[in-house]
């Protein structure tokens, strides 16, 4: 088992990474400390993943922790991460009389991870939560860090709060039952890592094709897990190197409210957003020609080199939650593994999205 620790200053965690953890007793035993006799104890899950773990998963629960358990299942899909969907659970923590001293596991994928995350923010002021990732993305990225929130009409996670983990554990086995299109979405993610933080890791991506439950696989998401810890124990709050792991994000997070949120996975619309961001960089003089060249030939290696119409872009940009007035931090790249950020107001934006032959990829 490896046991990754987030160092802040505040609250510390542990990530333990093991495949087989959900099922095991080592699982159980990191869970039950975390639980109090005459306590609550909820375990949020979209219904897909309730129907594959949750029950088994709950059962083996509640013979393990001293606290009562009981369930919430929501809708699975991006489109229930909203307002009406989080009430429905403080309406279930109402009826279960979840206290203060409760505890909530997020089990499941990104969606999940960020309502419950948000959930036990919220509710009674903040209680503490346990996130056991369930897909790629949420392995590698949402479940790790403290972001929290859900989104609403005008715009993608802009109702949210940093609320730290008690405890996380990835679970790599969960992969295998993945289906192609979120297995795609996860490597996505870990594409970000490779391109905006560790050439390293880009090259071995590039090599190394992992496969589901493979050990390269498990090597990489411990990597992606190493490498977000270290930039999130140096900036909890995201108010300077954070942003570095936005990269892709702005204009990803634009062509999933554009789109509705259902023409694409999230890790398949940061790959979108990747691949205008370096075409992007190469137009605006700031990353080292031939770098969007090497993006899109790792991205279609794995499916992921879509090309998405950039027109009206930076109107639903400046809906998103890093916009400031008349602007924008762009995190755009310098080379492959070092990405840095860019102040960049909307005219030039546009300016620059306009000059992008979307077709032709140069």
């Amino acid at each position: 088992m490896r046991n990754i620790r987030v160092n802040l200053a505040e609250k510390s965690y542990d990530i333990l990474l093991e495949s087989g953890i959900l099922n095991s007793e080592a699982g159980m035993e990191a869970i039950a400390p975390f639980s109090r006799k005459g306590e609550k104890l909820a375990v949020v899950s979209d219904r897909n993943v309730r129907d594959i773990y949750g029950e088994a998963f709950i059962d083996r629960l509640r013979a393990a922790v001293p606290g009562e358990v009981f369930s919430v299942a929501i809708r699975p899909g991006e489109e229930s991460k909203n307002l009406d969907t989080l009430s429905r659970i403080f309406d279930a923590f109402a009826e279960a009389e979840l206290g203060r001293r409760g505890l909530v596991i997020a089990l499941g994928g990104g969606v999940a991870g960020d309502i419950a995350g948000f959930a036990a923010a919220c509710w009674m002021r903040g209680v503490r939560h346990i996130q056991i990732p369930t897909s790629l993305l949420a392995m590698v990225d949402s479940s790790v860090g403290g972001k929290t929130a859900v989104d609403i009409p005008a715009g993608k996670n802009l109702v949210g709060a940093f609320h730290q983990p008690s405890l996380v554990l990835v679970d790599p086995k969960l992969t295998a039952t993945l289906p192609a299109r979120e297995f795609a979405s996860g490597m996505g993610e870990i594409i970000k890592y490779g391109t905006a933080l560790s050439e390293a890791l880009f090259r071995r991506i590039g090599t190394e094709v992992p496969g589901a439950f493979s050990p390269a696989l498990e090597s990489m998401i411990a990597e992606c897990i190493c490498l977000k810890r270290d930039v999130v124990e140096e900036d909890e709050f995201e108010s300077g190197r954070r942003k570095l792991l936005n990269f892709g994000h702005s204009f990803g997070h634009a062509i999933e409210v554009k789109t509705g949120f259902s023409a694409y996975s999230h890790g398949a619309a940061v790959a979108a957003g990747m691949r205008i961001a370096a075409r992007f960089g190469e137009r605006a003089g700031v990353t080292e020609a031939g770098t969007a060249g090497r993006v899109e030939k790792l991205l279609a290696k794995y499916n992921l080199n879509i090309e998405e119409e950039t027109k009206g872009l930076a109107e639903y940009m400046k809906r998103d939650k890093k916009a400031a007035a008349g602007g924008v931090s762009l995190v755009l790249l310098k080379r492959i593994g070092e990405a840095v950020i860019v102040e960049m107001g909307f005219s030039e934006i546009e300016k620059n999205l306009a000059s992008l032959d979307t077709g032709s990829g140069r």
